[in-house]
């Protein structure tokens, strides 16, 4: 239909409309909290958590293969739901031992469900550690379907993604799917992990098969858990970074690259590859100092109201381990809100996992409508049977309005729907008007128009998902699989001055509707959580004479020397980590006070693409040998990446220790680092990292805690394995000062 006719019947939509005694919108109800983390009513670890709504309302929630408590057996993969974050339902487990893919291994294990709906049933994507081609260790990716998100699961008879060999008799870490359906209409799955990096694999149509080549979209050693959405016109892949499953030294986190293509290239805000030696990644999430540490394995969703929601993994710094120390780690499921952030998702604006109570996402929908069963709440709806899984559902033929008048301002409709050959949503009594047509997706608003194509093959016949969303002056429309951040088409259209009026919702032409909900728009967050920022210079060593009596050492180097300006030390072969304490230490005396923070300049030449492992230096907050954080430029085998690494004593009958590490921003041969300090209000040693490869724009990161009582030393490094190079990289340290914390 073209704009005017379109236009034109619309607003005769509306008119009937405004008509009717539309009663007025009752306030809103009290808001519902949800309480890191969200697991614990049903399971003390839910790990590598999906998550999706399925059309009866409920949110279905998947798990990799942990037990769920401890001494708890071992399940193949686990399924809860919920209707409102709060109340969970525990569902059992995704296969038996009767139902398991018969191509996997005895033994093997089943992690990381991709849940997923298209086609009309739902599709899971999952992890299979050993197949019964190559029993041992060769991982490759499953896929089972379902008619309902609870099941019944039939897997396929082979994989979707293969095992990969590597060339060495072993095999590359095919692990970690996560599924898109793109705008050009294909299918892709995302795979991989640190031992080979992340790919994408176009599928076909229906989901079960991989087909051509993949394309790599990450190096390797720094990705695994990839996620992919779709917004604004970007890709954004996602992945978790450093090591999930270390108790109490986890340091897991989830940076971002976007692209205009889902094959990539992925790059971060600054404009770096994520598939880069010197490897990019802009954080979505990290740890920020209390309880939780290790966050990452995400998923995203996002509410009725147009809220996006991260629902990942932690871990309870406190209750790290599931059983005994160096067992299974208690990786529960927690959520907290994505706010974009200049074009980027940040974790509660960049402020980090919550643990205290925040809002819920918003469920079911406002004007009086149950969402489950819509044609109550409407005028010109025909109420018909459904089936099974979604109960009741509205048939639409003609024109049908909502009984109650939504707000003015921003107003958000989303639905499951069945579409004719033509279907129009008008909002604000015809302000906006949103078709999905034969082969578009129109809108017209304040006198303007725009479209965007629906794919060739779209099935208008399945049951898809539709959003009609006005935000300000920003009209969006959008149609995609089940609202997971896919999308089959996407049209947007700014208004300058828009203004959409109280009115009840409209619509004309054929569709069947499911799970309709109306709101009110969440208020969007644009400005950033506050980060550590440096006042005035409480303290330096510039280097410009011999160290003076503020300095002491760790055993002494004599290679480190001052001179020029700068104080150069050639990397030790030694290490911190471990047995290995045999590294030397140049520590400098700290500021009096609770809170300041320590920079300084680093040049280190660790080449790029080659192996080195670990070659590093920078700044160390420093109690022993056996509990200390260091953040270092630092070689990871072929990848050059900043690290804020932990150890401390785990066990302490034996003295065992745990290490590991969160990775922070780009690295570069010449890099400035800060460590921000504070002390919290239990008396810990509260240190977070920020580094920044020009001295004027910085990015900041994890946090590590170190015990109340003797305040840690504060000092330099230089060490690492010097397989590779020879003569050994030598460390440039220009300065290093001590700032108040403004």
């Amino acid at each position: 239909m073209p704009p005017r006719r379109l236009f034109a019947a619309a607003l005769a939509v509306a008119a009937v409309a405004t008509g009717t005694t539309a009663a007025v919108a009752a306030p809103p109800p009290a808001p519902v909290t949800t309480l890191n983390d969200i697991s614990k009513p049903f399971a003390d670890t839910f790990a590598d958590p999906s998550i999706i709504q399925g059309r009866d309302g409920y949110w279905y929630a998947y798990a990799t293969s942990d037990p769920l408590v401890a001494n708890g057996p071992f399940g193949l993969m686990h399924m809860a739901r919920t209707k409102d974050f709060g109340s969970w339902e525990y569902l059992g487990t995704v296969f038996n031992d009767s139902t398991k893919p018969a191509w996997a291994a005895p033994g093997s294990f089943f992690w990381a469900p991709d849940i997923r709906y298209f086609g009309g049933r739902y599709v899971m994507y999952f992890t299979v550690t050993d197949t019964l081609a190559n029993p041992g260790g060769d991982p490759g990716i499953g896929v089972a379907t379902a008619p309902t998100p609870a099941g019944p699961w039939t897997a396929t008879d082979g994989p979707v993604v293969a095992p990969k060999p590597d060339g060495n008799g072993g095999y590359f870490g095919t692990i970690d799917p996560a599924m898109l359906t793109a705008a050009d209409g294909k299918r892709y799955l995302y795979t991989g992990g640190f031992y080979g990096g992340l790919s994408v694999t176009e599928l076909t149509p229906d989901g079960l098969h991989s087909v051509g080549t993949p394309t790599q979209v990450t190096v390797g050693d720094r990705y695994e858990g990839s996620y992919v959405v779709y917004r604004d016109g970007w890709y954004y892949l996602m992945g978790s970074s450093s090591n999930c499953c270390a108790g109490p030294t986890t340091g897991y986190s989830v940076f971002a690259g976007r692209s205009k293509s889902p094959r990539g290239p992925f790059l971060d805000a600054d404009g770096v590859s994520m598939n880069e030696s010197r490897v990019g990644g802009t954080t979505v999430i990290t740890q920020n100092g209390n309880k939780w540490i290790g966050p990452g394995h995400h998923a995203f969703i996002t509410d009725a109201a147009g809220q996006d929601h991260i629902v990942y993994h932690a871990i309870d710094r406190g209750t790290p381990w599931l059983t005994d120390p160096f067992g299974i780690n208690r990786r529960p499921m927690l959520i907290d809100d994505i706010d974009w952030i200049d074009g980027w998702p940040r974790t509660r604006a960049g402020a980090g996992p919550s643990d205290t109570p925040q809002p819920a996402p918003t469920t079911g929908s406002a004007l009086g409508i149950d969402s489950t069963d819509p044609a109550g709440g409407l005028r010109g709806a025909t109420k018909l049977a459904g089936d099974s899984l979604g109960g009741p559902t509205a048939s639409i033929r003609g024109a049908a309005t909502t009984r109650q008048s939504a707000r003015a301002g921003s107003v958000r409709v989303e639905a499951n729907v069945k579409l004719g050959n033509s279907f129009t949503t008008v909002v604000g009594g015809g302000a906006v008007v949103v078709t999905v047509g034969a082969s578009k997706v129109s809108i017209v608003a304040g006198g303007r128009t725009t479209s965007a194509p629906l794919p060739a093959d779209f099935d208008r016949s399945q049951w898809n998902n539709l959003v009609v969303e006005v935000s300000g002056s920003r009209v969006t429309a959008r149609v995609n699989d089940a609202g997971l951040g896919d999308l089959y088409a996407e049209a947007q259209l700014g208004v300058r001055g828009l203004k959409v009026r109280s009115a009840p919702v409209s619509w004309l032409g054929t569709a069947e509707v499911d799970n309709l909900t109306v709101r009110s728009v969440a208020q969007p967050v644009r400005r950033a959580a506050a980060v550590p920022v440096a006042g005035k210079l409480l303290a330096a060593d510039e280097f410009n004479g011999a160290l003076g009596d503020q300095w002491s050492w760790v055993r002494p180097d004599a290679r480190a020397i001052v001179a020029n300006g700068n104080l150069s030390w050639p990397l030790q072969n030694t290490d911190l980590v471990g047995g290995g304490n045999n590294a030397g230490l140049l520590f400098h005396q700290t500021p009096a006070g609770d809170s300041w923070i320590a920079e300084t300049k680093l040049h280190l030449d660790l080449g790029e693409g080659d192996i080195r492992n670990y070659q590093q230096a920078g700044m160390i907050a420093y109690l022993n040998d056996d509990n200390f954080a260091r953040l270092g430029d630092v070689s990871i085998w072929r990848t050059r990446q900043t690290e804020f690494g932990r150890e401390l004593v785990a066990r302490p009958s034996d003295g065992a220790t745990s290490y590991g590490g969160a990775a922070i921003g780009r690295s570069a041969p010449t890099m400035w680092m800060r460590l921000a300090y504070h002390r919290n209000a239990a008396g810990e040693h509260v240190y977070r990292a920020g580094t920044s490869a020009d001295g004027k724009e910085w990015t900041w990161g994890a946090s590590w805690v170190l015990p109340a009582g003797v305040t840690p030393k504060l000092g330099l490094y230089a060490h690492g394995d010097q397989t590779g190079s020879n003569p050994p990289p030598v460390a440039t340290f220009d300065y290093l000062r001590f700032y108040a914390s403004k």
